[in-house]
């Protein structure tokens, strides 16, 4: 694959965007409609598109079949469903040559550890595995480089937020808290934590397709306290809500699961995974990135809750019980 020279143009492009049409892919395509682009998509069509202005679709499977992309020419491709090395080789094999120029999302699983305490940037070591999420996805990154010669752009999100996640990962924490009471609150109130809006990490995708920019980014939302994240959502709401503290040690001797059983909460002291949460973001602001107040990501997720009240599940959340408990019993010995 050629190189692409970085360029500064702001003339409208023919962009392919790869996935668009659930949560991160649905913004990518929004951002790129607003600042003036040709936008197409390829997913298998299993979703309807709903954008403020027409775009184009083509269908195929990358597991599969990729022949819709043939005889197509494009500009840039965005790519939002890449997950494993041959998904990359396939889309690449039926895009036209020269080939445009790919800004992969990739993700910061791909890195092989989170020391606790230590804040990481884009030099920190990959994993050598080949399975699992973390490595597919890093060997989905070697092989767009190899094709590339290195002119690409690897991002690596860390936990995307916001309206049309369909995980529920974060948007828990401003659902529970606008129901007020006592709310169970995991480890340290000044522990750090981070999340990226996905509308920000898509315009930012987008400006990077547009400069062709090359280079791998951890793409981070800013650091800040898991008390500050839940005072915002308390402001957002307006809810009577107050915190109860437990600490890790407490919620790990309840059975409690890391990440999934309160979500936002890692023990701090874990040897692969208490540091994940402590991403560096220079590189990523130097190359144009810029995060929105975090009480305007609360306030959208509160609105999408309110449209659409069935939104507002997790399913691998501690249960309402089970956080009663933990509450309790952190009253009785206090």
């Amino acid at each position: 694959m050629p190189s692409n020279p970085i360029s500064t143009s702001t003339a409208p492009l023919k962009l392919l965007v790869l996935g668009g049409t659930v949560f991160l892919g649905r913004h990518v395509v929004s951002a790129a409609l607003a600042a003036g682009h040709d936008v197409t998509v390829f997913n298998r069509g299993r979703r309807a598109m709903e954008f403020h202005r027409p775009v184009s679709a083509l269908i195929g499977d990358r597991d599969a079949d990729t022949s819709a992309l043939r005889g197509h020419p494009f500009d840039a491709v965005i790519d939002c469903s890449g997950y494993r090395p041959a998904q990359i080789s396939r889309v690449a094999e039926a895009l036209e040559t020269p080939w445009p120029h790919w800004v992969f999302v990739s993700t910061i699983s791909v890195l092989e550890r989170f020391a606790p305490g230590q804040a990481y940037d884009e030099s920190a070591p990959v994993t050598a595995a080949s399975t699992g999420y973390g490595g597919e996805k890093a060997r989905a990154e070697e092989t767009l480089q190899a094709l590339t010669g290195g002119q690409c752009t690897i991002v690596r999100p860390g936990l995307i937020v916001g309206r049309h996640d369909p995980t529920g990962r974060f948007s828990y924490w401003p659902w529970r808290v606008a129901q007020g009471g006592s709310v169970l609150a995991p480890g340290r109130p000044a522990r750090l934590v981070q999340v990226i809006d996905a509308r920000d990490l898509a315009e930012w995708c987008v400006q990077l397709a547009v400069a062709r920019t090359p280079g791998t980014f951890h793409a981070v939302g800013p650091t800040q306290s898991m008390q500050s994240v839940l005072d915002t959502c308390r402001e957002a709401c307006g809810a009577p809500a107050r915190w109860v503290w437990r600490t890790d040690a407490e919620l790990l001797a309840a059975g409690v699961t890391p990440w999934t059983g309160l979500p936002l909460w890692l023990p701090e002291d874990d040897a692969d995974f208490g540091g994940m949460l402590l991403g560096r973001r220079d590189k990523a602001e130097q190359a144009g990135l810029r995060s929105r107040p975090l009480i305007d990501t609360v306030r959208d997720i509160l609105s999408e809750q309110r449209d659409d009240p069935t939104r507002a599940t997790f399913a691998q959340t501690l249960t309402r019980d089970a956080q009663t408990r933990l509450i309790e019993s952190a009253s009785s010995s206090h």
